[in-house]
């Protein structure tokens, strides 16, 4: 039976699409690979870590009739990939086999039966289902992602904070370090509802979101959420913990303000990382008025100085950061401006767009 017959750019974008989340090395070896599911016409492609379960439909022509199987994706995006992108490609199967053909080339590729493969069971109780458009959930998560911890023993903190309340959805990272916190408004209201999104997930997501405007439908339960796009459905487990109360870490009226070119500070501080140390990230900067000096060292003496003109009027800080985190935070904003508010030398700074609620980044200090 001809399970589907397509240009090779097809299959392999429908394949991609799901396989990001498939290890090559995993316990269950059945898990290496995708859920083929044909039904008529339609193609409905499966893979599982799980705690993530992304699925696709597909038209891709084939036999008529219905067949499920399960086969090596990594393998098979690679096959694909070594073809040309305007050929057909077509998969058989014969004998708990699949075979892969493409102009002259034909490959055998063992499967494994569709019924062992491990589905994620969903949650009875999701509530409601609310939406956003692709490009807004794509900005937020890449405006807020570079703040979540890696490895941190707060395993809490590894993800993204998801809020939707009312006619808002806050979307909230922290490493202990510096925090993010990004908003956007809904169409409709909603009852609040709050959950942690592990990293990897989040990680998915911003590979698969596009800049279309079309929506993004998103669902949470009390330990999985569930996202559907473009016939793509994506339900991934939860992080469970409770997440630091991130209002209480966001700095109220600071009086030092300075507001400059965000490209400008940008250049100036990458300039002045480059002589900073591997273990030591360290700046320095200093504000008068009239002037922001951003200065640093390292072991062999060097020394790095650079000197901005600011509209400022206020009192003299001298003030250390980790370079890496404001350079993160002005690197994945694309205003032009960028407000910065200090108390003083030991307190956060607050970093936010001029005339903009809906982002603020804080960074703490660090001794230098």
């Amino acid at each position: 039976m001809i399970v589907l017959k397509a240009s090779q750019d097809k299959v392999l974008s429908a394949l991609q699409s799901v396989a990001g989340i498939v290890e090559r090395r995993h316990t269950l070896p059945i898990l290496a690979n995708v859920l083929i599911r044909k039904t008529g016409s339609q193609i409905q492609l499966t893979t599982s870590d799980l705690e993530i379960q992304i699925r696709t439909t597909a038209e891709l022509d084939g036999d008529e009739g219905n067949f499920t199987a399960t086969v090596g994706a990594r393998k098979l995006i690679d096959i694909l990939r070594s073809m040309p992108s305007d050929q057909t490609v077509s998969l058989e199967s014969s004998q708990n086999k699949l075979i892969l053909k493409g102009g002259k080339s034909r490959f055998t590729l063992q499967t494994l039966p569709a019924e062992d493969f491990p589905l994620v069971q969903e949650a009875a109780n999701f509530g409601p289902s609310f939406s956003v458009p692709q490009k807004t959930l794509k900005a937020l998560l890449s405006q807020v992602s570079f703040s979540m911890a890696v490895h941190d023993i707060r395993y809490y903190l590894n993800g993204i904070l998801f809020v939707a309340e009312g006619k808002q959805l806050s979307l909230v990272a922290t490493d202990g370090h510096r925090l993010a916190f990004s908003s956007a408004t809904l169409d409709v209201e909603v009852p609040r509802q709050e959950v942690i999104l592990p990293r990897k997930t989040v990680l998915e997501m911003q590979r698969l979101l596009s800049d279309k405007e079309g929506a993004i439908d998103m669902q949470f339960a009390g330990n999985q959420a569930k996202f559907s796009f473009e016939g793509m459905e994506f339900v991934t487990k939860l992080v469970e913990g409770k997440f630091p109360d991130y209002n209480r870490v966001i700095p109220k009226n600071h009086k030092n303000i300075i507001t400059l070119g965000r490209a400008t500070l940008l250049a100036s501080l990458q300039r002045t990382a480059i002589l900073t140390s591997e273990k030591f990230k360290g700046v320095r900067l200093n504000i008068e008025p009239g002037t922001l000096r951003v200065a640093s060292n390292n072991a062999e003496q060097e020394e790095a100085v650079d000197e901005l003109d600011i509209d400022y009027g206020g009192e003299a800080i001298e003030i250390g950061f980790n370079v890496t985190y404001l350079i993160d935070a002005l690197a994945n904003m694309n205003q032009d401006m960028v407000k910065i508010e200090l108390a003083d030398s030991n307190s956060s700074a607050l970093l936010t767009i001029p005339d903009d609620t809906a982002f603020k980044y804080v960074v703490m200090p660090m001794r230098i």
